[in-house]
């Protein structure tokens, strides 16, 4: 994904269709200067982690 979608996902209040790896996530943020996003899976709001933009699937 790149990182002005990402960005443009992450500042939408409509939620978009989004994974990482299979897994439904949200994207709270994106770091484009290192072409990462904060994330975290729909089922499992506490488990944040920061990954890759190239990890990230727009449905």
């Amino acid at each position: 994904m790149n990182p002005q979608r990402a960005q443009q996902i992450a500042a939408s209040p409509i939620m978009a269709n989004v994974t990482c790896d299979g897994v439904p996530i949200y994207i709270q943020n994106v770091d484009e200067q290192n072409e990462t996003a904060r994330i975290y899976p729909l089922n499992d709001p506490e488990n944040e982690q920061d990954v890759h933009l190239n990890n990230l699937m727009e449905h």
